[in-house]
């Protein structure tokens, strides 16, 4: 299946009882900018991790592209753009370097860099507008460049399908809109995006698709079903969303 994100029942449990998702189910298509939505610990970056294999499943199943996780990470069909605060922003590596990173796949275990890999990388700083930030330190940047270096990464590594835990946080209003600009263009050229936020009102800007969940799926599907005041209100629980489409910030009640 070209371009899809399959999971179903996938449940996580830790060795001290703690479930930290279970039975969560859906199943996405390329083409498509899907908003992961939850409150803080309803489970996002640990299904997000589940999908990069960087944590394993208690039971049921995760496919990308039709393919078991092991299988779509080494033919780099998935890209995963990191919370900041996953990154050790003191590590002394260059802009350009972490871009390359996103070529390793591509790379015997020398990871001497070819000429499409520093074609692709060029490319992806450009793409992002980082290109004259190439030579400096990645933990020189503001929060803003830094996101976009990520963002870069994930380019140059060519991926079908692009998860991003909570790219907005911490950023400026250039590189929010960038961002959503960068992700439209993904999503015409028939990449599946999949973006945990906790920014509602960007949503309905750049989305095709909801899934929110609390540890489990509540909704999931067409961003006009699953995404009004009611449903909104459930799942964030004790206070209500109002989100204003055309206003900057979204009201409580």
């Amino acid at each position: 299946m070209k371009n899809s994100l399959k999971v179903e029942n996938a449940t996580v449990r830790y060795n001290n009882g703690h479930t930290a998702i279970y039975d969560v189910t859906f199943q996405l298509q390329g083409g498509t900018i899907c908003a992961l939505l939850g409150v803080n610990g309803s489970g996002k970056s640990t299904l997000f991790k589940s999908i990069m294999g960087l944590t394993p499943l208690s039971q049921g199943k995760i496919e990308l592209c039709g393919l078991p996780i092991n299988q779509a990470l080494k033919r780099n069909l998935v890209a995963y753009v990191p919370q900041s605060e996953e990154v050790d922003w003191q590590f002394p590596v260059s802009v350009y370097d972490v871009v390359m990173m996103g070529r390793y796949g591509y790379m015997n275990f020398l990871r001497i860099p070819s000429k499409t890999d520093k074609q692709k990388v060029q490319q992806a700083m450009e793409r992002v507008g980082i290109a004259h930030l190439a030579e400096r330190q990645i933990g020189e940047l503001s929060g803003g460049q830094k996101k976009r270096v990520f963002l870069a990464r994930a380019l140059a590594q060519q991926s079908q399908i692009i998860l991003l835990d909570e790219p907005f946080t911490g950023v400026d209003v250039e590189t929010e809109n960038t961002i959503m600009q960068l992700l439209k263009q993904l999503r015409a050229e028939g990449h599946l995006i999949l973006v945990s936020t906790h920014n509602l009102n960007t949503v309905p800007a750049f989305c095709d698709q909801t899934v929110m969940i609390n540890r489990t799926v509540l909704f999931y599907g067409d961003i006009a079903q699953t995404f009004t005041p009611e449903k909104l209100e459930q799942v964030f629980g004790g206070y209500r969303y109002t989100v204003a489409l055309s206003s900057k910030e979204p009201s409580y009640a």
